[in-house]
């Protein structure tokens, strides 16, 4: 079986295993409540640390700060998908360089082959986002695109799609960091550990331990 087949395979079955769970929904009388979002089973409100007992100030940022990573790590898990399946952009990364983008190496080791210039290029980018156009400041993280164009009027139908979308970006936080761990840990990229059914980071890269 190919690597891509396997890779496919997997992005399937993740996509299945971490749907949110079904949730009674709120009232559509009230608006969205950020407190009630994310608090889904089997969890719950899951505060260990009790911080919105002892810093309920904070809870405004530290939701929307989760929103935003889980929305960076899922564009991340994607591509990190679609790159160890041999997808990529044609023509060249950096013309001056002679680099082009089937030239990057898979995995955490692809930043290494951008040019200098292209990583200042991306920073800049990211300023860009975070100031303007989507800025940190914004705690709601609606930015006015809505929902693939259009704005979700029903509140319980809101409710859920924001419930998907945290839930499903603590799935690709967690998916992301731990391809890059298990990445340095075998010296293998996704594909490579799929392709020889090496499931524990901690075996000799050869079969599933």
């Amino acid at each position: 079986m190919s690597a891509k087949t396997v890779c496919l395979s997997a992005l399937l079955g993740s996509a299945a295993a971490f749907a949110p769970a079904s949730q009674q929904a709120a009232s559509s009388a009230l608006k969205v409540s950020e407190l009630e979002l994310g608090a889904t089973a089997p969890l719950g409100v899951f505060d260990p640390l009790g911080w919105l007992e002892t810093e309920p100030e904070a809870f405004e940022r530290r939701r929307a700060v989760e929103r935003k990573h889980g929305r960076v790590a899922m564009a991340a898990i994607v591509g990190c998908i679609v790159h160890n399946n041999g997808i990529h952009f044609d023509g060249y990364l950096s013309p001056s360089a002679g680099l082009k983008f089937e030239d990057v190496p898979t995995g955490i080791n692809g930043i290494r082959a951008i040019p200098t210039a292209g990583l200042i290029q991306i920073l800049l980018f990211f300023a860009l986002v975070e100031l303007a156009w989507m800025p940190a400041s914004k705690y709601d993280g609606d930015y006015g695109v809505g929902y693939f164009g259009n704005d979700i009027a029903d509140p319980d139908e809101k409710a859920r799609k924001l419930n998907v979308e945290l839930n499903n970006g603590r799935a690709a936080m967690m998916g992301i960091m731990g391809n890059m761990v298990a990445e340095v840990l075998t010296g293998q990229t996704m594909a490579e550990q799929y392709a020889a059914g090496h499931i524990s980071p901690f075996g000799d890269g050869q079969g599933v331990f």
